[in-house]
């Protein structure tokens, strides 16, 4: 590291959270503030794009603001700015793309954009260095995907979801259980008090494929309720959680461990928003006790859910490396990693 610190301004804006943060060197949280909406879009069982987009315009000024009083800092003192510039939804992107030129024009301030996927990964970074080349599992409601890394800022995507992502299926479920929304924590905290008793499909795909499926899953949990409805027998919710978790972890972990041995990586990262998953952290924890020489990151629960922190430190990696953003910057929704 350069005898300088580097102070880079995060930004986030990619679904239902405002978020912004200052991280010093990549590795350390000066502030890290995040809005939520949750409340806005319990009641409709889902993130309504257009309600989102309105509380990012709403929060975003106010977000900044809260972040640089805490960090104590002013804006001239900012090396960079990160924001996020896809995939999302792209009214909520083009806020804190927006919010995130506005301010490196005004100001003079190198931008650079970041994918959401990649931020997610680097939130290891403010827990642990990361060693190459190392594998990140990445699980969050609109992403289930196994990344390769050979070095900083280089990702190859080795596996990913053919369907329904992880939290997507946990979410539906958990909506058939008349759960609230959203799911994940929900069906996390039931299937503790339940037994995986239920019979449901894995999908392992073919031979040697890291890719993942959870649509069958999800449909087997929903025909299953419907028919014992039918029959006028009763399942117990906490005993499906349990099946459905024991299912989705199984199939997660397996393939994560695989894919490790394969490509003999010295580290494994968890990383997404159901990376707060207990049942997941914990069979992933006892499945890499059996490699000795691979660590485990898994991030804390305030680092696994949407947040800025996690977009500096990825565009801390980027600036160093000199890549840049001009003002033609635009939200890309449905960009590639």
């Amino acid at each position: 590291m350069s005898e300088k610190d580097i102070f880079v301004l995060g930004i986030e804006t990619s679904c239902d959270e405002t978020a912004a943060a200052i991280v010093k060197n990549g590795r350390e949280i000066v502030a890290n503030v995040v809005a939520s909406q949750m409340e806005s879009h319990q009641r409709f069982g889902g993130v309504v794009p257009e309600i989102a987009s309105r509380h990012h315009v709403e929060q975003i000024t106010l977000v900044l603001e809260e972040t640089m009083k805490q960090a104590n800092m002013d804006v001239s003192e900012i090396d960079a700015i990160a924001v996020t510039e896809g995939p999302g939804l792209v009214g909520a992107l083009l806020i804190g793309v927006n919010a995130a030129k506005a301010l490196a024009f005004a100001h003079r301030i190198p931008l650079v954009g970041v994918h959401h996927i990649a931020g997610h990964i680097y939130a290891n970074q403010l827990v642990q260095d990361m060693k190459f080349p190392l594998l990140a599992l990445v699980v969050s409601g609109g992403h289930t995907e196994l990344i390769y890394m050979k070095e900083h800022g280089v990702f190859e995507v080795i596996g990913e979801t053919r369907d329904d992502a992880a939290g997507e299926a946990y979410d539906k479920v958990a909506r058939a259980l008349q759960l609230p929304y959203p799911g994940g924590p929900h069906i996390d905290r039931l299937a503790k008090q339940g037994k995986p008793t239920i019979d449901l499909p894995r999908a392992w795909l073919e031979e040697g494929s890291y890719d993942f499926s959870f649509s069958g899953l999800k449909s087997a949990v929903i025909n299953t309720l419907h028919n014992a409805k039918q029959r006028g027998e009763t399942i117990l919710p906490e005993d499906m959680a349990a099946s459905f978790q024991t299912s989705v972890v199984e199939v997660l972990v397996g393939k994560t461990i695989q894919a490790a041995a394969h490509y003999d990586v010295k580290q494994i990262l968890l990383a997404g928003g159901v990376a707060a998953n207990e049942g997941l952290r914990t069979q992933l924890q006892k499945q890499v006790e059996q490699l000795p020489e691979v660590e485990l990151v898994i991030p804390p629960l305030s680092l696994c859910t949407d947040n800025a922190a996690m977009i500096a430190a990825a565009g801390t990696v980027l600036f160093q490396q000199g890549k840049r953003a001009t003002m033609a910057l635009n939200a890309n929704p449905s960009l590639l990693l």
